[in-house]
């Protein structure tokens, strides 16, 4: 087998290769860390790459095959963590010249598992600072490019992770996601991103990302190239943990298991305005249309909603993110310029302001319930456009008009859902003129992440996409 093939595999048939030796954990890796040698260089998706401590694992997992020991559900696996998750013994950053050289005596809850079931840490890929925005750069590391064009954005918080994947370097990646920072990556990269129901994955909390105000808008998941893949990580990381009284009990059953169970009927409501979006790229509108219609072939019910129709949400995230950022912000001239503004901002802000903000959140919840009274599924695109070009932390411009007093209007669909909870994936469903990917989100009701993974699984098989890889790569 050609190298590159296993480095695009399927974590689903690695682990099977792996059980009989087809395949090593060992050659894998190898494969892996051939390949993120030669192209981490130009996109700059992997900021602390562990390379021998790789070798260690997969060999340890090569004589636990051996030795016919247990085996974890992700044995042998080479997987990559977001600089966001503290990792024991590796050097974590948070993206930020704060914790440029800290070096975490204990590892991330969501990393303990990941290790429990026996996954090989590639290496901390890149993030902005605190995971703040939907672009990935930062004063220790520097910018990480999109393979599809590396003068454009790969998107953030976890753009390295995003990167990473689209380019082969690792079969399992792990990022948050408190404004889209799952999502954003997957669609501009191409790739699948799921953010769980919040609490379905628990958080050690702290500074992971921003603090206190960000605490309850962030969800960890995984970024992948194929959906069966987001139903095993999803295995090994869902469960509640004294740790966060937030998390949610393990789920009596595989979503792996149960990710081919498609559902005879289901009714799904798209929305490409969600009651207040104003302006979308026309090709991914066009794009996103002509992909929700492709889910009648599977006898479903499709239609658009005119059940949800959110309002305030913009303003409401802000207030919740500004104020998570606060502390932080205070930290003198190592923290990024609008990160000190954020928190600048976020010291004005009066109980009245919190106050608002919660009720609105409610509001928006109880908004996004009412569809779901109707139907079963919500589809939204992911984003307003495709990748835009390097050096701004948004876009300036969609569909020809000037939105560049406006940081959210590319991003409008991802956000209510964090302000919500509810599970939410971007699955990639097409391709721009120059060659871009575009998005679309699917969405479920809250707790019911399954079905939102066996739609999208659904969804892999009428309309793949892994034969699709960036040209220069």
């Amino acid at each position: 087998m050609h190298k590159d093939e296993i480095c695009f595999m399927s974590a689903c048939d690695m682990v099977q290769k792996i059980k009989t030796q087809e395949l090593t954990s060992q050659e894998i890796v190898e494969s892996v860390i051939e390949r993120i040698e030669k192209i981490n260089p130009i996109i700059n998706a992997f900021c602390t790459p562990t390379f021998e401590l790789a070798r260690e694992m997969a060999k340890t997992s090569d004589e636990k095959v051996k030795k016919g020991e247990k085996l974890g559900l992700i044995e042998g696996i080479p997987t990559s963590i977001k600089d966001t998750f503290p990792t024991k013994g590796i050097r974590t950053t948070f993206g930020s010249k704060i914790y440029e050289n800290f070096v975490p005596r204990d590892d991330d809850i969501l990393v303990k598992r990941l290790k429990e079931e026996g996954c090989v840490i590639l290496g901390k890929t890149n993030t902005p600072a605190f995971g703040f925005k939907g672009v990935t750069d930062n004063k220790i590391f520097g910018t990480t490019k999109n393979p599809w064009d590396i003068e454009r954005t790969p998107g953030g918080s976890s753009g390295g992770a995003g990167a990473s994947m689209a380019s082969g370097l690792g079969n399992l990646a792990v990022g948050g996601d408190g404004g889209g920072s799952i999502r954003i990556p997957s669609s501009l990269t191409g790739i699948y991103g799921f953010k769980p129901t919040f609490g379905r994955v628990p958080s050690n909390g702290g500074i992971t990302t921003g603090g206190v105000g960000t605490r309850t808008l962030v969800q960890r998941g995984p970024l992948v190239r194929y959906v069966r893949d987001a139903a095993l990580m999803l295995d090994v990381i869902v469960g509640e943990d004294e740790i966060d009284r937030y998390s949610l009990p393990k789920p009596c059953f595989s979503f792996l298991e149960k990710l081919n169970d498609t559902p005879q009927k289901l009714k799904i409501g798209f929305s490409m305005n969600l009651g207040f979006v104003k302006i979308i790229d026309p090709s991914v509108e066009e794009s996103v249309l002509d992909s929700i219609h492709k889910f009648e072939d599977l006898d479903w019910s499709v239609e658009k909603s005119n059940k949800i129709r959110i309002k305030d949400s913009q303003k409401v995230l802000r207030t919740y993110w500004f104020t998570g950022f606060q502390d932080t912000g205070q930290a003198g001239n190592q923290v990024e310029e609008n990160i000190q503004k954020m928190a600048y901002i976020a010291s004005k802000f009066t109980l009245e302001d919190i106050k608002w903000a919660d009720l609105q959140r409610e509001k928006i919840y109880s908004t996004i319930n009412r569809h779901f009274k109707y139907y079963d599924i919500l589809i939204t695109p992911t984003l307003a456009c495709t990748a835009f070009k390097l050096g701004t932390d948004w876009a300036h411009e969609i569909d020809g008009k000037d939105v560049s007093e406006d940081g959210l209007a590319w991003q409008p669909y991802t956000y209510p859902f964090n302000l919500s909870g509810h599970p939410a994936a971007s699955i990639p469903c097409g391709w721009s003129k120059d060659g871009l990917p575009i998005g679309m989100q699917i969405v479920g009701k809250r707790l019911d992440d399954l079905t939102v993974l066996q739609a999208s699984q659904s969804f892999e098989e009428i309309a793949p996409w892994q034969d699709k890889k960036p040209n220069f790569i």
